[in-house]
């Protein structure tokens, strides 16, 4: 609308080719208890609208009739491919009723929540005295069901995948917030970032039931059972109880079974680096790197970042990498939407964001506790530009805390400063790191110019964005292993989980870690500790790149007398190192080289391969065989001359599953290999058929050992002595699959339904596994 600044019109967002830069369509979910006004706001911004909407509401979503949260899903997406806006008016109260809608999140589409946070009793006094409401949502059994939602409200927040929030707390809110949304032009967007936001998230608030002058605050215990028997309510209170879910079907979907579950020993799907609030996410927020003064090419800069963005998501959940940029008319978050949407990668965890980078919390809302800086070699201020912002907003403390890490810095790499408290950007805006990062140079005005060579410009773009992320990685783990100084019993393998300190003896990095405790870290990242092993042995962390994460405070890790000395000098210089795997994934490497440094996790050696237990076991036995051959990373560099390995490798796989049989006769096991291995040095994994362990969170953790994914022993053995390599489904959308049960197939929603579903389930093993010796057991059947 014209003088609102939020509202972009199209012909101001036009790209250098012309085209538009907006998005052709909104996804606006509402957010509010019933009552709240959710239905009358989408009526009030339709009857005015200058775009086509379309409300899709579970109460009337099956040709008038209450339907499913899949149906709303499916009308939302055929009115989005019609050009369309959607409205969806559900209550959303919680993270887990928006997700999916969250994921209608396209190029062109832009996902909006608008919350109508009133009070309370406000929407219990609409609720019980509305009449005709398509839900039959309404009279005394209303203010039950809204009593209760409230309790469970969840707020939502910009690291779901949201462009925009909108927060309304009283009626004038809610009239702005329509008349904002009715003159969107068909084009038009609005600004990201969060709206309207007047207090913290109260999730109870305390006090409701008084309203309802007949009964007391229901509360629920850390089972999930209601703590008030059903027959000591009065009778009419009783039968609210036992009707809630039929009157109220959208938000109720998730029943009792399903909150026990959520509280029982299996964690949620959603393991999380750090604290288990995603409003306490580990935040990277970065810059595009030599696409500005640099004059690097977007379109290539673009397909580097997703792809190092893709590769590093892998490695980890819910962590948060934020892609910033000042200017909404921005080329490159563009193309990098573009790409990212294709890639499929989730918007929760990868993201774009418009804004200042020095002022992403107090302005935009958004906590990132580790920014990137495009530096210049030289590590200096000015230059412009985001590098100039943030020495300048960061102070001196800034500049003291960098020639303690750095005096310069080769393309390519990357290096970490541990912010001082006592720095404007820690106190202000939280952020506690700041990791440089200098890219290649294609300005012929600018030192190092390769002179329009993208062939190593490229490798050098991949190199920084690979050390960046590595140096988050290293920050995190290095907070986790500080955290405990106990030894280490295993190493941990599975997918998503590797995160290590390395030991390289052929490294030429020096490295100084923060030491920086935090109790409540989640124990998903954990850094494989080397306390075990002698304190003067040289702990590198390097991510194939180069990087050099330091600080003053070194704790337990100490380099070699070569690099120490190096060090000590006034001049450092971190250089590039080109290896092909990450520094978490090299910690199996380690010990199979060198397992006399390792002897409190290795449990068996031979000259041919170790023998540990996984770190995070998957199962009730879950044990590592690892060959000891350098140069034998994974089963693609597998070929004949490695049969006698691989036959020894499976031999000392059964003798321990032997010996956990005598433990435990009941236990059947598997013996085989991931085809994309997250850890490098080819190992085989031991894992009982149970999969009875908290450490199994999600679906990559399950699809890896119960798709193709995970290849039998002996499938491979003969494989490779038939054609000489080992036939590998390197297709990593198998971890992505529905989650199945292994023995009856029946598909399960999540993983604590699975592992219910499991603990009962009396179905035989597939006859496949029978075949070939691919199952071990006591007895000749599964």
């Amino acid at each position: 609308m014209p003088g609102d600044p939020t509202i972009h019109h199209t012909s101001d967002l036009r790209g250098s080719d012309g085209t538009s830069e907006g998005v052709s369509s909104l996804v606006v979910i509402l957010v509010g208890a019933p009552g709240s006004g959710k239905s009358t706001f989408c009526d009030d911004v339709m009857a005015a609208a200058r775009r086509p909407w379309v409300r899709v509401c579970q109460d009337v979503v099956a040709n008038g009739k209450q339907g499913t949260k899949s149906q709303c899903i499916t009308s939302a997406s055929a009115a989005l491919e019609e050009g369309k806006s959607v409205f969806i008016d559900r209550c959303n109260l919680e993270q887990e009723q928006r997700a999916d809608f969250v994921r209608l999140r396209k190029v062109q589409v832009d996902v909006h929540a608008v919350v109508l946070d009133l009070p309370a009793q406000l929407c219990i006094s609409r609720s019980v005295k509305r009449t005709g409401h398509e839900g039959k949502l309404q009279g005394g059994r209303a203010a039950m069901v809204v009593n209760r939602m409230l309790q469970k409200k969840e707020l939502p927040n910009l690291s779901e995948g949201f462009c925009r929030i909108t927060f309304c707390q009283n009626e004038s809110d809610v009239k702005e917030a329509v008349k904002t949304y009715s003159q969107l032009g068909p084009s038009d967007i609005l600004s990201a970032g969060v709206f309207g936001q007047k207090t913290k998230e109260a999730k109870v608030q305390l006090g409701i039931m008084k309203f309802l002058k007949k009964i007391d605050k229901l509360d629920f215990d850390a089972s999930g059972k209601d703590s008030t028997p059903v027959g000591n309510l009065p009778h009419d209170t009783a039968s609210i109880q036992t009707s809630v879910t039929s009157t109220c079907s959208m938000e109720l979907e998730k029943n009792k079974e399903d909150l026990r579950n959520s509280n029982s020993n299996c964690p949620s799907q959603r393991s999380l680096i750090g604290d288990s609030s995603m409003d306490f996410v580990h935040t990277l927020a970065f810059p595009s790197i030599s696409t500005a003064d640099f004059q690097f090419d977007l379109k290539l800069a673009s397909e580097i970042i997703v792809d190092c963005v893709s590769d590093f998501l892998q490695r980890f959940d819910n962590i948060r990498l934020v892609l910033v940029d000042l200017s909404e008319k921005s080329k490159i978050l563009s193309l990098v939407r573009e790409r990212s949407a294709n890639k499929h990668i989730d918007s929760s965890k990868f993201f774009t964001f418009v804004g200042d980078i020095t002022q992403l919390h107090t302005r935009g809302n958004l906590r990132c506790n580790v920014i990137a800086n495009a530096a210049n070699w030289r590590l200096k201020p000015g230059g412009g530009g985001v590098n100039a912002a943030i020495f300048k907003v960061a102070g001196e403390s800034l500049q003291t805390a960098t020639k303690k890490c750095a005096d310069i810095l080769s393309p390519g790499s990357s290096v970490v400063v541990p912010l001082p408290s006592n720095s404007p950007l820690h106190s202000r805006e939280r952020v506690t790191h700041v990791i440089h990062v200098v890219g290649p140079n294609m300005n012929p005005q600018r030192p190092n110019c390769l002179n329009n060579d993208y062939v190593e410009g490229c490798k050098v773009l991949r190199n920084a964005y690979s050390s960046l992320f590595a140096n988050f990685a290293s920050i995190l783990e290095n907070q986790s292993k500080t955290d405990s100084k106990r030894r280490v019993s295993a190493i941990s393998d599975t997918h998503e989980e590797g995160t290590t300190i390395t030991s390289s003896p052929d490294s030429d990095q020096m490295v100084k870690q923060e030491a920086q405790s935090n109790p409540d870290r989640n124990k998903k990242s954990k850094v494989f500790a080397t306390s075990g092993a002698s304190k003067d042995k040289n702990i590198v962390m390097n991510d194939g790149h180069g990087h050099t994460p330091c600080n003053e405070n070194i704790g337990n890790l100490t380099s070699s007398a070569s690099l120490g000395d190096a060090v000590d000098k006034n001049r450092r210089h971190a250089e590039v190192t080109k290896r092909s795997w990450g520094a978490w994934a090299q910690a199996l490497h380690e010990i199979a080289l060198n397992p006399e440094k390792h002897q409190n996790v290795v449990m068996e050696k031979s000259d041919d391969y170790v023998v540990l237990n996984d770190m995070y076991p998957k199962a009730k036995k879950h044990v590592l065989v690892v060959s000891r051959l350098q140069g034998l990373d994974s089963l693609s560099d597998v070929r004949k001359e490695h049969l006698s390995l691989l036959k020894a490798m499976h031999s000392a796989g059964l003798k321990w599953t032997r010996m956990f049989l005598k433990e435990d006769a009941s236990l059947m096991f598997r013996l085989g290999y991931h085809a994309v291995p997250s850890m490098r040095q080819l190992h085989l994994h031991v894992i009982s058929q149970d999969f009875d362990s908290p450490r199994l969170q999600n679906k990559k953790h399950w699809n890896s050992f119960n798709t193709s994914f995970f290849r039998d022993s002996t499938d491979l053995i003969q494989e490779i002595e038939k054609h000489g390599v080992a036939n590998i489904n390197d297709d990593e959308s198998l971890l992505k699959m529905e989650l199945r049960c292994h023995r009856c197939r029946s598909a399960h929603p999540n993983i604590p339904r699975l592992k219910s579903h499991i603990a009962l389930c009396k179905a035989s093993l597939p006859a496949s596994l029978l075949d070939n010796d691919r199952l071990v057991s006591a007895s000749p059947k599964g």
